[in-house]
């Protein structure tokens, strides 16, 4: 019996799609056709404002039943703005009045006489979804956004942080396996998305984000370098929401790694080309890729490069990515294809396979765990 196991997509040309949907339901801005660039808005809604609960009875010190009474002419669904008078207490014979003024804009969505609590709800927010890809809309999704088409360049990578950035694609190494530092980020990297080679530094990325670098693409780094970086600790499981100024995006794993040789030849190939990325990682159920795409312009030549199987076959010595923790982004070598299903620490049982690791560590992995990568 064969084992499979799935591979980052690193081609050419392809046509790829987009789905670019809003959170909630609003207005679609384009139609079927439509020419769009990545950052062309294609959807647009409201999101409600957040929730401040106010609790005037503790605020007032009154009893709770007697906050309807003291809310001064402003019943449910009246506006309010910052500092505005919000309520006032009738005090004890005219004197000892107490007052209290609304901490935010907004609208009062509750008064309540049980808990004595004012819930204010705080102005909407505007949110736009933009095409992110430029291409043509090959689908309206009614009030929710659009599908967008476009023959590009693609690459995967393992895993990223931060979200979509775009960008001209900028080359800066000279090499696939060449250390990624400071030094090689000049002023003519500003907005651009850096292609790199090997393990980039944590000093390197921010030298990139004080520069204004949209984006860095590179092979690997090291644990402790993207630790430095944030500031915190990663959980791997979902990435994308950082908010550190700059989105990285690592194609083949965690240590000293370099770009695999078809990554470099397609990315440098582009260079100049403009670009888009997602840094968006999840390795649970629902995976999901950072990628890199590079869209051709018409008339443009490129190979149509078929997609890569979904799976390939795994055998003795093929080269391996582990894609779950605790050793996410290891990559080795399958030393041992077992072919009885043993017994895991969770207590289930699986199909496993030894991966031996440029130090010479074993590690038995479950074969769902890992998925094959250029040699």
């Amino acid at each position: 019996m064969k084992a499979y196991a799935p591979g980052l997509k690193v081609v050419e040309r392809c046509r790829h799609r987009c789905r670019r949907l809003l959170p909630i339901s609003g207005e679609v801005l384009v139609r079927v056709g439509d020419r769009v660039q990545p950052r062309d808005p294609v959807a647009q809604t409201r999101l409600p404002g957040v929730i401040v609960p106010v609790n005037l009875a503790q605020q007032l010190a009154i009893p709770p039943g007697e906050v309807p009474t003291v809310m001064v002419g402003r019943p449910v669904g009246s506006t309010v703005r910052a500092g505005e008078l919000l309520a006032e207490s009738a005090g004890l014979f005219g004197w000892f009045r107490r007052s209290y003024a609304s901490p935010i804009d907004g609208t009062i969505e509750v008064i309540s006489g049980v808990t004595g609590q004012v819930m204010l709800r705080g102005p909407d927010r505007p949110v736009q979804v933009q095409a992110y890809l430029a291409g043509t809309v090959v689908e309206a999704v009614p009030h929710e956004g659009a599908v967008i088409e476009s023959e590009t360049t693609l690459v995967q990578g393992i895993f990223g942080i931060g979200g979509e950035a775009f960008g001209p694609l900028r080359p800066v190494c000279q090499s696939a396996d060449q250390l990624v530092t400071e030094e090689l980020f000049t002023p003519q990297c500003r907005g651009a998305i850096v292609v790199g080679g090997g393990r980039v530094t944590a000093g390197a990325l921010r030298a990139a984000r004080d520069l204004g670098v949209s984006a860095v693409v590179t092979g690997g780094i090291d644990d402790q370098d993207l630790r430095d970086f944030l500031g915190y600790d990663l959980g791997v499981a979902t990435t994308g929401a950082e908010k550190v100024g700059l989105t990285v995006i690592i194609t083949e794993g965690f240590g000293d790694v370099a770009l695999a040789a078809r990554t470099w030849t397609l990315l440098r190939g582009r260079a100049g080309a403009p670009a888009a990325c997602n840094g968006a990682t999840q390795i649970r159920a629902g995976v999901l890729r950072p990628e890199v795409v590079i869209p051709w312009a018409d008339g443009e030549r490129g190979e149509a490069t078929p997609e890569p199987p979904a799976a390939q076959p795994l055998s003795l010595r093929a080269t391996v990515r582990i894609i779950r923790d605790p050793w996410f982004g290891v990559i080795g070598t399958i030393a041992r294809l077992p072919s009885e299903p043993v017994v895991l620490a969770s207590g289930s049982r699986a199909r496993v396979l030894e991966v031996e690791t440029s130090a010479g560590e074993r590690l038995v992995v479950p074969r769902a765990n890992v998925e094959l990568i250029e040699a």
